[in-house]
Parts: C-alpha cells; sequence; structure tokens
C-alpha cells in the first residue's frame, strides 16, 4: 500500500495521489463501466488501475481494454500469491468486487484487511450467502413477497456476504415484478451506490459507511 494511504489518521491530503482500484469480474462488467464513466478523468480521486477475473471470457476484461485499462486473467483464482503479485504490480489500494462470483483467497483478504469491498445484489443480511447471486438472489427476493429490495456494499472478509455493510441502496418490488424487471432495477441502483462508496474511500484514504 503506498504512503498516502498508509495512516488514515494523518493530516496529509489524499487528493495528492489517486486511490489506485482493481476491480475485480466474472461476467460482462456493466458495475465495471459505471465505476470508469465515474472516475474518466485523469484528475479524479480514483484511477481504475486494473481489473482481474477468474473468466478469460467474462465481458469486462473486453471493456477494460477498450478503455485502456491493464485487464488480466487469474490462472488460478484460489492462489492467492497470485493475487498479491497482481496486485502489487499494480500498486493497488483498494480491491472492489464486482459481479465477481469466487472467494476471494484468505491471504488476499489478510493482506487487504478492511481494503476489499463487494457490491451484492440485494438487501443484505438478507439473500446473502454461498451460491446467492445474480438471478437467483432476484428470484428469492420474489418468492419471500418482501415488496423492498436493493443493493448492498460491504467489507469482505472470509465469508460470502458477511462483512460490515457500508451502504444499501433501497428499491421498490412491484407486484408485476419479473426476475428481469426486478434485477434490470437493482443493477441500475448499483451502479450509482458503488462509484459513491469508492469515491468516498478515496476521499477518506480508506472504505466508510456512507451516511
Amino acid at each position: 500500500m503506498r504512503a498516502c494511504y498508509a495512516n488514515v489518521q494523518s493530516s496529509v491530503s489524499f487528493a495528492a495521489m489517486p486511490m489506485r482500484v482493481a476491480v475485480c469480474v466474472s461476467g460482462g462488467g456493466s458495475n465495471l463501466e459505471a465505476l470508469l464513466d465515474a472516475f474518466a478523468s485523469p484528475d479524479d480521486a480514483v484511477d481504475i488501475a486494473l481489473v482481474l477475473s477468474d473468466r478469460a471470457s467474462a465481458g469486462g476484461l473486453e471493456r477494460a481494454r477498450r478503455r485502456a485499462v491493464p485487464a488480466e486473467v487469474l490462472t488460478s483464482p484460489e492462489n492467492g500469491e497470485e493475487w498479491l503479485h497482481l496486485l502489487d504490480a499494480h500498486q493497488i489500494d483498494l480491491v472492489v468486487l464486482a459481479g465477481y462470483l469466487k472467494r476471494v483467497p484468505p491471504k488476499v483478504v489478510a493482506h487487504y484487511s478492511r481494503r476489499i469491498i463487494n457490491i451484492h445484489p440485494a438487501l443484505l443480511p438478507a439473500f446473502g450467502g454461498q451460491g446467492m447471486y445474480g438471478k437467483r438472489v432476484h428470484a428469492a427476493v420474489l418468492a419471500s413477497g418482501r415488496r423492498e429490495s436493493g443493493c448492498t456494499v460491504h467489507l469482505v472478509d472470509e465469508e460470502y456476504d458477511r462483512g460490515p455493510i457500508l451502504a444499501q441502496r433501497r428499491v421498490p418490488v412491484l407486484p408485476d415484478d419479473t426476475v428481469e424487471s426486478l434485477a434490470a432495477r437493482v443493477l441500475e441502483a448499483e451502479h450509482q451506490l458503488l462509484p459513491a462508496v469508492v469515491r468516498e474511500a478515496a476521499r477518506r484514504g480508506r472504505p466508510v459507511p456512507l451516511r
């Protein structure tokens, strides 16, 4: 971790150097695109410096390459040393899981303690845990009869979807909703919430709860 983020209690201005962010994806990467759009200015406090994926076919990799962002495929997603080698090579300050479906290796979680965040397409702690992702989450929300859903950004620990919650954004569940229509509404909320959390992390020098 670079010096400008090493001591969050110091009076040093964090705006002097942008926070270097790695975004991890397993699929199309629409949240990655939202981050790239939000932090497109070279003068911004956030630099999307690396995209990682466990799948060579992930659409997010192509989104990154179109924007000239370094993009790498993990040859062994369970190998913490491979992660740390890539993150260190790109001087990463913050890791963002944006539709990344595999568990982050414990060694990486420990090394980047409280510097890895994830966005989940429901209001945690409900509808989270291993195997709860994508359409499965929205189908479970509809089956529950809930009138509200949304998305959650939380810190990542060793368990799926269990780290401290940083922010949530709520959306209504409509009477005629399908999995697809609810997913689209939640995704729009994700595209607003995730950049806001990352921007605040850059401003404060670490991920913090949003007010």
